[in-house]
């Protein structure tokens, strides 16, 4: 999460620009269609998530036209990570974790570290992101975690 993102594209990009607009992975895909020309597979760029991002190279002050960028992270990871979602909307972030079902939310703008969880002080915010990462797993067919009946701790 918010690792700096760094083009040089001379003739395209302004050496020395500084572009605040949040993107995420899937968006290089489409970026890379649109700088090389192509047009890709119809068939498959139907479900890609990722939006062109030329319009932020061209102009760092340029908005893209999205309400919200989401993570789906449904396993484990060596490093400690657990099976989590995320939504990042504006300044505020929400992670909700697949274990026990709680989440934690965080206003980036006045708390880029993540050190205050404000879940339970803002219900109706936690509801409301709750609620379009919830929208937005169902939409995609997302799969969650599921339970190894083999595991045996």
């Amino acid at each position: 999460m918010r690792v700096p993102a760094i083009v040089h594209w001379p003739g395209v990009t302004r050496a020395g620009s500084d572009c605040r607009e949040p993107i995420v992975s899937p968006d290089f895909y489409p970026t890379i269609l649109a700088m090389a020309g192509a047009q890709g597979h119809p068939t498959h760029n139907m479900h890609v998530d990722g939006m062109n991002l030329l319009p932020l190279l061209k102009d760092p002050a340029h908005r893209l036209n999205r309400e919200a960028i989401y993570w789906h992270y449904p396993h484990y990871h060596p490093g400690g990570a657990t099976p989590y979602g995320a939504v990042r909307a504006g300044d505020w972030r929400l992670v909700e974790f697949y274990e026990d079902g709680h989440a934690d939310l965080y206003n980036l703008r006045d708390d880029i570290g993540e050190r205050n969880n404000l879940a339970l002080q803002m219900p109706k915010k936690t509801a409301e992101l709750r609620q379009k990462l919830q929208m937005r797993r169902e939409s995609v067919h997302a799969q969650l975690p599921t339970a190894n009946p083999n595991y045996k701790p």
